[in-house]
């Protein structure tokens, strides 16, 4: 690989006293431990100039550099006593062998967007193959430079992942990963066809010597809870050369209420090439002036004829007119996605660290039913209660139910209608507690209308309140609990892969996959 204008690290691994140490931390241990790493890695990248301790001046900037959310680093949970920023496959393998000698935890980081935290490379983070239309993208890239990436090479294909342009593909894809093509060509792990994982043992493995069950299980089931994933092979999609997008706005005394209600029934129907969302916020006009505006965000792949004569068909009562339609490429919409002013060149795409950080908690939901509209006046009354909350729906279908429950980790398919996010976010550590209950009063009056038995969520928008064990231990009972609604019937699955490649679950955190347990001998 040729060396590019920008450089990335494979992955940032954090390098944590386990709870049973933790007690008894012996400084002889982790100089072991670091004499250890060298030992197992490369000698011709070396490895020292990749560990950090926190005698290290850049220590704390490292950590705090890709944290996404505020939250995280105010918090109580456990500080690293290391972090190797890998430079080569080799460091991330002896991180893994040297940690386990000597009794270390792993977390491990691409992107730094785990809504609770619990995440914490060579030159030319993407390489493509356009007669096969493949690529291979590393972990520690992001989805804004594998977009910048693709769009040097052509005008007709992307890949299908989140719209966040900061989010770490490793850890993004590993979830199911989604955005704006998700209707069109489903999940980013819809789309991927190999991968480089390191395992429990140190071992670089590809989808051939892995085997297709460990395979299955990161695509979906998320990585770290069977390795430390290195990369991907994606296989890239084709869009037109030019698409519309749109942003129609209607508060509450414009007709939202009854516009939402028909959102729901039309937005999951659609034809695959139109994806639209529905973005409720609160609005404070002074007093107790208090309104909801809902933003009906749409993503057409063609023209805008097109677009207006599907939508005077399937969505007239939004009254979608010329004015409020844009054209442009596929990259420079993922860019008005992002929320970025129109005309922004897409070099911004290569800024790797999100700006305008926020302490946020977040929430999901699956919704298999319409929400009666007592329900969306429910809602409206909460966020306008809450106000420093955000919002989002995004329709299923398409794509989403015509692959099954089973042909990946990533369960939530056919059946549902929309997923929805609830975030809520302050600006001052010292309003954590209040503004996390608050998040959970949303949540709870919102029950009565989301899926049920189990209360699906999304693993990618982690969250703890769904059920999580203590750090460092993995009851199988709790995780049950958790992996029911993160992954419906793939639960056990991911458990007997996790068996096989990891029975002594060296990769763990507080919502990892356990080994299924051994049944009891007669």
């Amino acid at each position: 690989m040729k060396a590019s204008s920008y450089t990335c690290f494979i992955v940032s691994i954090f390098v944590l006293l386990s709870i049973s140490s933790a007690a008894s931390y012996n400084p002889v241990d982790f100089d072991a431990f670091l004499q250890c790493l060298p030992k197992h890695s490369d000698h011709s990248v070396s490895i020292v100039g990749a560990i950090l301790t926190p005698n290290n001046a850049s220590f704390r900037s490292i950590y705090q550099l890709r944290a996404n959310n505020l939250r995280i680093l105010s918090s109580a949970t456990s500080r690293p006593v290391a972090i190797i920023t890998a430079l080569h496959p080799s460091h991330a393998q002896a991180a893994v062998i040297c940690a386990k000698r000597h009794g270390f935890q792993l977390r491990i980081r691409s992107g730094g967007h785990d809504y609770e935290g619990l995440s914490y490379i060579s030159d030319v983070p993407f390489l493509s193959d356009m007669k096969t239309e493949t690529a291979w993208v590393q972990a520690g890239a992001t989805t804004g430079e594998l977009y910048y990436s693709i769009a040097q090479k052509s005008e007709v294909h992307v890949f299908p992942s989140g719209v966040c342009t900061t989010l770490g593909i490793g850890g993004h894809f590993s979830g199911g990963g989604y955005g704006f093509l998700i209707r069109k060509y489903g999940l980013s792990i819809d789309n991927v066809i190999d991968a480089q994982l390191i395992d429990a043992k140190g071992q670089i493995l590809d989808r051939k010597s892995m085997g297709e069950d460990v395979f299955w299980a990161i695509r979906g089931g998320g990585t770290t809870s069977f390795g430390i994933i290195l990369s991907w092979r994606i296989k890239l999609v084709r869009v037109p050369p030019r698409v519309t997008v749109f942003n129609v706005q209607r508060t509450l005394e414009q007709g939202a209420t009854e516009l939402a209600y028909r959102w729901q029934q039309v937005a999951p129907k659609l034809p695959k090439d139109l994806f639209i969302r529905l973005q409720p916020v609160p609005i404070n006009n002074g007093g107790n002036n208090k309104t909801v505006r809902v933003s009906f965000i749409g993503h057409f792949l063609g023209q805008a004829d097109g677009l207006l004569r599907l939508m005077n068909v399937r969505f007239s009562e939004l009254g979608l007119t010329r004015n409020d339609c844009l054209e442009m490429s596929w990259v420079k919409s993922s860019l008005y996605w992002a929320g970025f002013p129109n005309g922004t060149s897409i070099d911004v795409l290569l800024d790797r660290v999100q700006v305008n950080r926020v302490f946020y908690k977040s929430k999901s939901d699956y919704y298999k039913a319409v929400i009666p509209k007592q329900g969306l006046e429910t809602l409206w009354q909460v966020l306008m209660d809450i106000e420093d909350i955000f919002v989002q729906f995004n329709p299923y279908a398409g794509r989403m139910e015509e692959i099954s429950e089973s042909e990946t980790a990533f369960a939530h398919r056919s059946g549902n209608l929309f997923i929805v996010l609830y975030g809520i976010q302050w600006s001052q550590s010292d309003g954590t507690g209040r503004y996390v209950e608050m998040s959970r009063r949303l949540y709870n009056a919102m029950a009565p209308y989301a899926s049920s038995n189990p209360r699906e969520a999304f693993f990618n928008y982690r969250d703890l309140d769904v059920g999580s064990n203590e750090s460092g231990e993995t009851d199988f009972e709790v995780a049950k609990e958790y992996g029911a609604k993160y992954f419906g019937n793939n639960f056990m699955r991911l458990a007997g892969v996790k068996a096989m490649v990891d029975p002594e679950n060296f990769f763990k955190n507080e919502q990892s996959i356990p080994p299924l347990p051994t049944p009891p001998s007669h």
